[in-house]
């Protein structure tokens, strides 16, 4: 079994450090140079005392968290978390547990990890806000691949009220070529988790295949789709999402000009991104990272150019939003055991993009 994300090379990935390389003995592609920005003055926290947060979405303006180790759905009030509800079967292991989290009308949509599979549930949101409580958990989609590494778990409602949601390949990277298989995938549903009509392919929810694992979903206004997504050991990507479309994995890594497959936007080394939660904020697209500890904002005329910001400052980005003023929202993930935690960590605080 291969070492969880980056710790060990293997022949795979091997293979697809030497593709990016490119057929016809081209230099592989880099990420584009950031624009030079000095960072704004410190950032408003919006709240602090969160563990293990993976996932923010709001309910009637109130942002909602989910925190993966404990399986528990935490409503911010006055800056503090408060529980809303924990679900049931969630099973904590290495980057398992409770992930993404979505809000449609009065229901809350979560994708999780138990002791057999990913699953994706829908539950009742009861009260109002600074009282609410979690109803019955209703499965929507079971089954798919779960391990300690690779769980995808992404979940955002799209401009034409379709589910979607990143599922990664659980450390069995054939199946993301494999179009039967759900892992490496991102998928498209309705609410009920059933198969839209205009679904690419023939009695599938699969929207898009050739993913590692795939942790960002972001719409701009005109509708286009962009995913983010972690690689092996080269490149980590930012892809533009077409319908049918293969991006790769594990034949290509990054950019590596071969047909049939689709090259993302941009690369990164893995050492500076480790793109999780993605966002559209006005014109532009924002990436938080992981391992590479900063904002990423990507503006949506110039898809190809990038600019940096906070370097170190907040340490691991799991998530950004748009919270509803419009503004930025980034939300820290130095609690999960893999960051160094600060005083009041994790927390969410107010980002600039520029």
């Amino acid at each position: 079994m291969r070492t969880p994300l980056r710790n060990r090379g293997v022949a795979i990935a091997v293979l697809a450090a030497l593709t990016v390389g490119g057929c016809g003995g081209g230099a592989p592609s880099q990420a584009p140079t950031p624009s030079a920005s000095a960072d704004p003055a410190p950032q408003d926290t919006i709240a602090a005392g969160l563990d293990a947060p993976w996932s923010i979405a709001f309910a009637d303006g109130t942002p909602l968290v989910s925190e993966r180790d404990r399986g528990r759905i935490v409503e911010i009030v006055d800056g503090r978390p408060r529980e809303v509800g924990r679900i049931d079967g969630v099973a904590a292991r290495g980057e398992g547990g409770l992930l993404g989290i979505a809000v449609r009308d009065d229901e809350l949509f979560a994708y999780f990890t138990t002791a057999t599979d990913n699953r994706i549930v829908r539950m009742p949101l009861q009260g109002t806000a600074g009282a609410r409580t979690l109803g019955p958990a209703r499965p929507i989609l079971t089954g798919l691949p779960a391990a300690s590494i690779h769980n995808g778990g992404r979940i955002a409602f799209g401009p034409d009220g379709m589910l979607y949601a990143t599922v990664g390949d659980a450390g069995s990277p054939d199946d993301a070529q494999d179009p039967r298989a759900l892992g490496g995938k991102i998928l498209r549903m309705t609410p009920d988790g059933a198969r839209p009509a205009d679904n690419p392919f023939p009695d599938s929810l699969v929207y898009s295949l050739g993913h590692r694992n795939a942790q960002g979903l972001a719409w701009a206004p005109d509708g286009t789709l962009y995913a983010s997504e972690f690689g092996q050991n080269t490149w980590d990507e930012l892809n533009l999402i077409r319908p049918g479309a293969n991006y790769g994995w594990p034949e290509v890594e990054g950019i590596g000009r071969r047909e049939g497959f689709a090259d993302p936007l941009q690369q990164w080394s893995t050492s500076s991104a480790s793109p999780s939660g993605i966002a559209v904020v006005g014109t532009d697209l924002l990436i938080a990272n992981l391992r590479g500890e900063r904002l990423r904002t990507v503006p949506l005329g110039a898809p190809a150019t990038a600019t940096e910001r906070y370097r170190g400052t907040h340490g691991r980005l799991r998530d950004v939003v748009r919270a509803p003023d419009g503004s930025a929202w980034a939300l820290t993930n130095n609690t999960d055991g893999r960051g160094e935690p600060r005083p009041g960590d994790d927390r969410i605080v107010r980002v600039n993009a520029r």
